[in-house]
């Protein structure tokens, strides 16, 4: 056979396949950035904050306002801290049966050399539970020796009960639990060569740990709370780490070792096997951040809700503060941070607890409310025998991060094509300062008839369900449809939206 009849028959099937490929591509990478419309928003909560559902939003007075976007801290509680004295990477759980509130947190006990000068620490993961989330009790189990007795609540200290940190809990689908009620990983070194690293075990208490489950997933010396989240879009399971295998590796200058303290991932298919994948930064401090001296990030605990991937943010001022700032993504690879960089939770006023660091996780829902658990110390990072640890909590109305907020003349918060999956219209938003009404379009914007803003109850109070209702008609007929909502707000907070009972 010529070459040229050799191309003229495999060039067709050659591009045709590299054009599926690049299109396969193309949708999927659309589909977690801009999304395909009609969107299928099925019964979660959509967040309007990030421009993923919202196709347009503005000011009737448009030369002078605008529909802003407001960040809303949550608000420590006057209780903290919860746990004095003690405490690390924090993270915590609540039985969906029981209402049993359970805390896993790091602690250490500094090693000292024979002048008293700081070695290092020796590292092991304790235990507390607690009834209302707020009052937290640390069972002396008797399972572990720590500083010479066994009367501690310490429940592991790894595969080989010398070394285990950064304890981070994994929710994963029940197909890959193996019948464990519990999965955590953490993070060992200064074991036996192909052992050191990020791990992962199974318990059915939480308690309990069981060593055969023990499994390496990378042989890698991310010295951070380590977070893994599985990714039910691409189904893999995506870990936020260090990439210490490539930077600060060996003694020496900056110039030859590079800075570790960013924020890097690597992905696996298992929670149970070695991962292939090598890690790649993907947060590394930008301007902003240097204009403040935060030139590092510590770690950046992930959990992944209603399609966003949610990110508690370490920035680390060398050697002195941490602090803990949000960070968004849909994809899990992009994130953004607000632009003014507020706060997730900020260091406590000079003399608090919590002056000198915080580090939060992510948040158990509680209720109405969204509760971060965090650890928070008295010093800064550059001189561990000078600081004392705590543990607290920051609280929040659930899904309330950050809002869209309509000005003293209104605005609109129009959203892309979405199919009207059935059920009521709620709203997470705070209207008791102003007023929200809601109008019905389809796809060209043409009015539906009934659904105007004049058939509309208009909202005035403040509340995470608001019901939105018409006067004659119900969006509960208009299942299967395509639309999109038409958000009037004047003075007020939208956070979410959903359909729902």
């Amino acid at each position: 056979m010529s070459l040229r009849k050799i191309l003229t028959t495999t060039l067709p099937l050659v591009t045709a396949l590299v054009t599926t490929l690049l299109l396969s591509v193309t949708a999927d990478a659309q589909s977690r950035s801009l999304p395909a419309e009609p969107v299928a928003i099925g019964s979660e909560p959509q967040f309007v904050y990030d421009g993923f559902i919202v196709d347009n939003h503005y000011a009737l007075k448009y030369k002078q306002q605008a529909v802003e976007r407001v960040f809303h801290p949550p608000k420590k509680h006057a209780r903290n801290p919860l746990i004095s004295d003690e405490g690390g990477y924090v993270t915590v759980k609540r039985n969906p049966e029981t209402g049993l509130f359970q805390m896993w947190y790091q602690t250490h006990t500094p090693r000292l050399d024979a002048q008293g000068k700081h070695k290092g620490s020796n590292y092991a993961i304790a235990y507390a539970e607690s009834t209302d989330g707020l009052n937290w009790e640390r069972p002396a189990l008797g399972l572990f020796e720590w500083e010479g007795t066994r009367e501690n609540n310490i429940v592991f200290k790894g595969i080989t009960d010398q070394r285990a940190s950064g304890p981070c809990l994994i929710e994963a689908p029940e197909a890959d639990r193996r019948g464990y009620r519990y999965i955590m990983s953490y993070h060992t070194g200064g074991v036996k060569k192909g052992m050191n690293g990020i791990r992962v075990v199974g318990s059915q208490d939480g308690i309990h740990w069981d060593k055969a489950s023990d499994s390496l997933l990378a042989e890698l010396h991310s010295d951070t709370l380590n977070s893994i989240v599985y990714d039910p879009v691409e189904k893999q399971y995506v870990m936020y780490c260090r990439a210490k295998h490539i930077y600060r590796t060996f003694r020496g200058d900056i110039l030859d070792t590079g800075a570790s303290r960013r924020v890097a991932r690597m992905t696996g298919p298992s929670l149970w096997e070695e991962w292939t994948s090598e890690p790649q930064n993907i947060l590394i401090p930008d301007e902003l951040d240097s204009a403040k001296q935060f030139n590092f990030f510590y770690g950046m605990p992930v959990r992944y809700h209603a399609g966003i991937f949610w990110g508690s943010l370490w920035p680390f001022k060398m050697n002195t503060d941490v602090v803990t700032e949000l960070a968004f993504s849909r994809d899990g690879v992009r994130f953004e941070r607000l632009p003014a960089r507020p706060r997730l939770l900020d260091l406590g006023e000079d003399g608090q607890w919590d002056d000198g660091m915080v580090f939060g996780n992510n948040w158990i829902e509680v209720g109405d409310e969204w509760w971060f658990y965090y650890s928070g110390f008295d010093g800064p990072h550059g001189d561990p025998t000078a600081r004392q640890p705590g543990i607290g909590v920051a609280t929040i109305k659930k899904e309330r991060l950050i809002s869209l907020r309509g000005p003293r003349g209104g605005g609109v918060v129009i959203t892309r094509q979405i199919q009207w999956p059935g059920g009521k219209l709620l709203l997470n938003a705070d209207a008791s300062g102003g007023e929200i009404k809601v109008r019905l379009s389809d796809a060209k914007r043409r009015v539906l008839d009934g659904f105007d803003y004049e058939d509309c109850v208009p909202l005035d109070s403040d509340s995470v369900r608001h019901t939105v209702r018409w006067k004659d008609k119900s969006i509960e007929s208009l299942a299967g449809q395509t639309i999109r909502l038409e958000i009037f707000l004047k003075e007020a907070d939208l956070y979410t939206f959903r359909a729902g009972d």
